[in-house]
């Protein structure tokens, strides 16, 4: 698994609930150092042994966590820079979930290395109705991406409902209404970035 898979893992971790949680997670997934490197390689076990040992601290199921996880990507100060590429998908969350065909092959662009599951957008005809399939590693995706869409429908001010449609570890849906795309006002967002960059 790629650094950056488990270093945004560690980041979510320690932000949400404390280093002290972190540590125990660690000693319990039997990690021989303190944080992850960013561009190592690491294997999947490893992972997928920090998953549970969160799971085991927390007394919380990996799918929510997971879940958590993806809208963490969003919505934390420290990962402003996702949040930055994904909202250059589109003025609109509708927009937004169209460019998700191309996130794989951005994120390839961007890191090479990195696995991503591939993601196919279908439907939006009956009144907003969406469903996305998300195929392929990372195992667990999909839950990732059901806690992302929502913080990306929070982001946007669009009032949107998720379901899940099935996840066998390789291969998740979710299925997207979209209730009104313009429920609220969204966070700030301009392409010309923070001032004074």
């Amino acid at each position: 698994m790629h650094g950056l898979i488990n270093r945004s893992l560690e980041y979510f971790l320690r932000d949400t609930y404390g280093n002290d949680v972190w540590c125990d997670v660690a000693q319990r997934a039997g990690l021989e150092f303190e944080r992850f490197e960013a561009m190592f390689e690491y294997d999947d076990a490893l992972t997928y042994a920090v998953l549970e040992a969160a799971s085991e601290t927390l007394s919380k199921s990996c799918q929510t966590l997971l879940e958590d996880l993806g809208t963490y990507l969003v919505s934390n100060p420290r990962m402003e820079s996702l949040r930055r590429l994904l909202r250059f998908g589109g003025e609109s969350f509708v927009e937004f979930l169209h460019s998700l065909d191309d996130l794989q092959g951005r994120a390839k662009l961007a890191v090479p290395e990195l696995e991503m599951p591939k993601l196919t957008l279908l439907g939006g005809q009956d009144k907003g109705g969406f469903r996305l399939h998300c195929t392929g590693p990372p195992k667990g995706f999909g839950r990732v991406m059901r806690g992302l869409l929502r913080a990306m429908a929070d982001d946007y001010g669009a009032l949107v409902f998720l379901e899940d449609m099935g996840d066998d570890g390789s291969y998740g849906e979710i299925a997207i209404t979209l209730v009104q795309n313009q429920f609220a006002h969204g966070r700030d967002f301009s392409l010309a970035g923070p001032e004074g960059i």
